[in-house]
């Protein structure tokens, strides 16, 4: 029997328009699970109510999200988003260690009960342990700087340091809500350790979603404080950055902290590219006996929310500080360059400056303020 005519063309068409029907309905399908992932909770929560009204109050707000003080762009005007994509694929091979890192074991439950240590953990987690007091910052201990136990994998020895291991902590602070500061399964697992929490304005979302009382929790906007005790206050200051743990940035502050306890004053400088707030906020506040800034995960591509080793030091110095424990390096490989670059370059951009000293710990080495500083070139050995 032969075809009316047309029907061989039509034919063809059918089985177009149905391979056209599969392809969107995947297209539809993995949407929508990338939806539901995204509604899990390691992906925090979503400011509303009382919360979202005090946000839309800061002068920091405007047109949907915060705003740096300064205009700031993530990427650079003429990034190429395509380049950025594929050096991810073709990272070098010296972006991260051959060899398992040197690492020190500290007993946390008796450092010095006089004066004031800092134990370093790679990338931006450290602990403070000034007199009785305790505080941890930006603490990630499940071994990936992401939501998907796939991307940012800790560097092998890194992760020398676990929840399990943490002492009671009277104060947690969280700079921002970017994985790499603010990882669900380590906060998670604190829960029980921390009897108080500050943070930037709007972060406390994610925390009250994963169990946290909203009453243990102090969200600053820049320049408000929390007066903890007597002789202990934090001090939300600017930072050149942004948030986002989700599509949408900026519906979270993104703050460094001014921390003065027993009697020293500290920076604790999250992440930022470098501008005139440092001098600003040196002014202000300075100087200080300890600067902790990141010095790492910089790129051509993003120079205004980082900062390059050089930069690292001009920071310092504008924040009038007298010791400076470059953080943000040291656990996970977010950028392109190699993993020592960074921490190479500052020592030498500082090796003359006489008023600045770089403290360089390994990853749980103890760094008394006051005494003998680290400053072995372990990375280097």
């Amino acid at each position: 029997m032969m075809d009316r005519p047309g029907c061989r063309y039509l034919r063809p068409m059918n089985r177009l328009k149905r391979m056209l029907f599969y392809i969107l309905l995947v297209i539809a399908l993995l949407g929508l699970g990338t939806y539901l992932f995204m509604q899990t909770a390691p992906f925090g929560g979503v400011p509303a109510d009382v919360r979202l009204t005090r946000i839309e109050q800061s002068k920091h707000w405007s047109k949907g999200a915060f705003q740096n003080v300064e205009p700031t762009d993530v990427m650079r005007r003429d990034a190429s988003y395509w380049a950025m994509l594929t050096d991810n694929f073709r990272k070098p091979a010296d972006v991260e260690p051959q060899q398992p890192l040197s690492t020190v074991r500290t007993d946390l439950r008796n450092l010095p009960a006089v004066g004031t240590t800092v134990v370093w953990f790679g990338h931006s987690s450290y602990l403070i342990k000034s007199g009785g007091v305790t505080v941890l910052v930006d603490p990630v201990f499940s071994g990936y700087a992401s939501p998907v136990p796939v991307f940012g994998k800790a560097f092998p020895g890194a992760d020398a340091y676990t929840v399990a291991d943490m002492p009671p902590i009277d104060l947690l602070v969280i700079t921002h809500d970017h994985y790499d500061h603010l990882d669900y399964e380590t906060v998670k697992g604190l829960s029980n350790k921390v009897k108080r929490v500050v943070t930037a304005l709007g972060v406390g979302v994610h925390l009250e979603r994963w169990g946290y009382d909203p009453t243990r929790i102090s969200e600053l906007d820049w320049d408000e404080t929390a007066t903890l005790s007597d002789g202990f206050t934090l001090t939300a200051v600017p930072a050149r950055h942004f948030s986002g743990r989700g599509i949408r940035r900026g519906q979270t502050l993104w703050s460094a902290f001014v921390m003065d306890l027993n009697g020293q004053r500290l920076f604790l400088g999250g992440d930022s590219g470098y501008g005139p707030h440092f001098r600003s906020i040196g002014q202000q506040h300075g100087p200080f006996d300890l600067a902790l800034l990141e010095c790492g995960q910089y790129g051509r591509d993003w120079p205004s929310i980082h900062m390059f080793p050089n930069e690292v030091a001009k920071a310092a110095n504008d924040l009038g500080a007298k010791v400076l424990l470059p953080v943000h390096w040291g656990k996970f490989a977010l950028a392109f360059h190699p993993w020592t670059e960074p921490i190479n370059q500052l020592t030498a951009a500082v090796s003359d400056t006489a008023s600045l000293r770089v403290t360089t710990p390994r990853i749980g080495e103890p760094v008394p303020l006051g005494g003998v500083l680290p400053t072995s070139r372990w990375w280097a050995q």
